[in-house]
């Protein structure tokens, strides 16, 4: 195998054209220089200098292999070049998963400061996926991070191969329309008293169905679905509409539809954010450097929410 110390001294041989010279670029001694050069020949079995007065140049095997080591050492200057920039997150391409609500605001924040950053060379990869999905994913090893949700009401199962990290926590809101309180002196918070009012619900399979029913029953009763659907402006228009009421978390607020007024219930609901990667793979310096880009996303969305909607 070819000493790439060496080459380099000879390829500096060749650029700058005498020992001495190559021993000031390297900090070695000229005879150290000529000594590890004599070295390489027979190491490689070919003569690759020769006297010239009282010069020494490269022989025509020499420049050729010289030539080869150029191009070596520039790559090897770049993979350096590329392994700090691994070491300090800045550099590679990463899978990512989010819940749409995330995707669409915090997220697509974070996204916007990797694009518009001078120093990363972050590639992303973005699927949105519910929680469930987005676990499943983590374990398969077809994504390397996700952004999930998990409800104060509705703690989730965190597979053990997994790590997760709180980034933020968003209110629950209730979603009423203004003209149907069921008491006559303004708005109610209490769940108890919409027991007999009909509900707009998300899907039934996803944990955001499962926070409604629970919260629900929490307020002893079983709430009378009338409408499902995972997309909460659609529930928010339907609220609009006077068919139902709906509990709607805060990132899933883009407007509020007219005549529409949104409570914190008396009991309430919290849904918590947590970023997730496979265990081994959270100490990669590219991973911890996306979360934290995601987290302080993440807490200016929020700190802007609670601003706008309180």
């Amino acid at each position: 195998m070819i000493d790439v110390r060496k080459l380099r001294m000879l390829a500096e041989l060749e650029r700058l054209g005498t020992i001495a010279a190559v021993a000031d670029e390297l900090h070695l001694t000229a005879p150290g220089v000529s000594m590890q050069l004599a070295a390489f020949e027979k190491e490689l079995g070919i003569q690759l200098t020769q006297r010239q007065g009282r010069r020494v140049v490269l022989t025509p095997a020499g420049r050729v292999l010289a030539a080869h080591g150029h191009g070596i050492l520039d790559r090897i200057s770049i993979a350096e070049l590329e392994l700090a920039a691994l070491r300090a997150g800045a550099v590679g391409h990463y899978a990512v998963s989010a819940f749409p609500s995330a995707a669409r605001t915090f997220v697509a924040d974070a996204c916007r400061h990797i694009v518009h950053s001078d120093g990363s060379a972050l590639e992303l990869h973005l699927t949105t996926a519910e929680p469930e999905a987005a676990l499943d994913s983590l374990s398969s090893g077809a994504v390397d991070l996700a952004v999930i949700h998990s409800y104060s009401n509705v703690p989730r199962d965190i597979p053990h191969d997994l790590a997760t990290h709180a980034i933020g926590v968003e209110p629950v809101w209730l979603a009423v329309r203004d003209p149907e309180q069921p008491t006559g002196t303004g708005p109610s918070s209490r769940l108890e008293d919409y027991g007999d009012v009909p509900w707009i619900v998300p899907t039934d399979g996803y944990t955001c169905f499962d926070m409604v029913e629970r919260a629900c029953g929490l307020a002893g009763f079983r709430p009378r679905i009338v409408a499902q659907s995972m997309d909460f402006s659609v529930q928010l228009e339907l609220v609009a509409a006077g068919l139902g009421v709906a509990l709607i978390p805060e990132l899933t607020v883009e407007t509020i539809p007219e005549g529409v007024t949104l409570l914190r219930p008396t009991d309430p609901i919290e849904r918590n954010i947590l970023l997730a990667a496979r265990a081994p793979r959270y100490s990669d310096p590219g991973i911890q450097n996306l979360a934290e880009i995601i987290e302080k996303s993440a807490a200016a969305r929020l700190a802007e929410r609670r601003q706008r909607l309180r």
